[in-house]
């Protein structure tokens, strides 16, 4: 039987992951990442003379994944608490003897984990953001196709005035937007993690610093201006940003699957063979819908994790950074899974026009009764005027009871009656706000 690292394939992983993000968060890739630390670190103790540099090449060499067991280095992490001790000691035999003495040289445990989760973390967005890429430019087809669409709005559960498919597209657009940028800085401001000891990089001597600028340079990433050991600024930043997206994915997810309940039926999540029943043949659940909903209910508690370790003692913390590592993973996993599903929801979705219409007009012109007093309040105050249409709006038609009322009469014709009834006439700067959120999006570069 094949066994598999990439949460992807687990019996469960498949309805939070993406493939394609969940393989840079397999174990083997969390591997490959600590191993291209200890490579840069010979890599920059070398370049500035303190390893030899056959050394380096000889320490280099044995980098590679393929040369070890994640699962035997995950049952040897139990003596020490994390997993590298294990792998430097792994590391060390699989090299000739004259490099023996130099791998591993001058770091900690922290500094080769930190960099390791930082490169999955970073590698994992690539396709993360290529998703959400895709989730905004969906979001964006839609609100220019569907800028002025009338639909009803529902405010606490409830119908209440007219505005556009567009509008509401548009508001997710922006979500998504801004969930990327947040992503994006976060992603560029993920530093290598090198300290040491005690973060004074004592090993290497006056020469700490350029150690620590050519390790960031030889794995691509920034350098930190001191050790982030017990400051877990960068991780806190990519939380947010991760939970940003989940919020984001999630607010889209909620109302498709709101829009998509057979008495609304105003869109209906595309894609054949997909949301059948175990027991009812008739249904096709919304299933993106649910699942991306489902990412975002586990993305408050993920965060509060990494927000809850955070606050380290000293200049190593006993538990806070062990506690960590698999809630961040997790993180990205279910991001992960979210922007992919997003992205294809948007993507398919099947918006029924004809029905947004049906349902606007189900309560006969109710949903108009604010325009209705915005006309009448000029002439007879705000509070008469309030008072005339909530005693309109309780008769069995409101066009009738506004059209017998003779105080209404007094100073609306029927033309002008129905000219308040009109949804068009009612969406204020609509339209506006969806040509705000596209210029804004194509302005956007990626």
């Amino acid at each position: 039987m094949r066994q598999s690292s990439s949460p992807s394939d687990r019996l469960l992983g498949g309805v939070s992951g993406a493939p394609d993000v969940d393989t840079e968060l397999s174990d083997r890739s969390l591997l490959q990442a600590m191993l291209d630390a200890e490579a840069a670190l010979a890599r920059a103790t070398a370049d500035v003379g303190i390893l030899p540099a056959p050394a380096a090449e000889a320490i280099v060499e044995q980098c590679r994944a393929d040369g070890y067991d994640p699962g035997a280095l995950g049952r040897a992490a139990d003596a020490a608490g994390n997993p590298v001790v294990a792998l430097v000691g792994e590391l060390t035999a699989a090299v000739p003897e004259h490099a023996r003495g130099w791998v591993h040289l001058g770091a900690t445990s922290q500094d080769v984990l930190d960099t390791a989760l930082v490169l999955v973390s970073v590698r994992a967005l690539d396709p993360l953001l290529r998703h959400l890429d895709a989730a905004v430019d969906a979001a964006a087809r839609l609100a220019d196709t569907h800028r002025d669409t009338v639909l009803v709005a529902r405010t606490l559960g409830q119908q209440a005035a007219p505005t556009t498919f567009g509008l509401k597209a548009a508001g997710w657009l922006t979500g998504l937007v801004e969930a990327r940028d947040r992503l994006r800085q976060a992603r560029a401001a993920q530093p290598a993690q090198l300290g040491g000891a005690v973060g004074t990089l004592a090993a290497f001597g006056p020469a700490g610093t350029e150690v620590v600028e050519r390790f960031a340079a030889h794995l691509g990433l920034p350098s930190s201006p001191l050790p982030w050991h017990t400051r877990r600024q960068p991780w806190l930043d990519l939380a947010a940003a991760l939970g940003g997206l989940l919020v984001s994915t999630g607010k889209v997810a909620l109302d498709v699957g709101l829009l998509a309940q057979n008495d609304v039926g105003e869109v209906a999540e595309g894609g054949t063979g997909r949301g059948g029943s175990s027991a009812m043949p008739h249904k096709r659940n919304p299933v993106d819908s649910i699942l991306v909903t489902a990412a975002a209910r586990r993305g408050p508690g993920l965060v509060a994790t990494l927000f809850a370790a955070a606050v380290q003692e000293h200049e190593r913390a006993a538990g806070a950074w062990h506690a960590e590592w698999e809630p961040l993973l997790d993180l990205l996993h279910v991001a992960g899974g979210a922007a992919a599903r997003c992205a294809r929801m948007l993507v398919g979705l099947q918006v029924h026009t004809a029905r947004m219409r049906e349902n606007l007009d189900a309560t006969g012109g109710l949903v108009l009764a604010e325009a209705v007093a915005a006309r009448l309040a000029p002439v007879v105050g705000r509070g008469v005027a309030h008072e005339l249409v909530t005693r309109a709006a309780a008769g069995p038609s409101f066009r009738a009871a506004l059209l017998a009322d003779p105080a209404i009469r007094a100073h609306l014709s029927e033309a002008e009656i129905d000219e308040a009834l009109d949804p068009y006439r009612w969406l204020g700067s609509a339209g506006r706000f969806v040509d705000s959120a596209l210029a804004t999006v194509r302005g956007t570069d990626r």
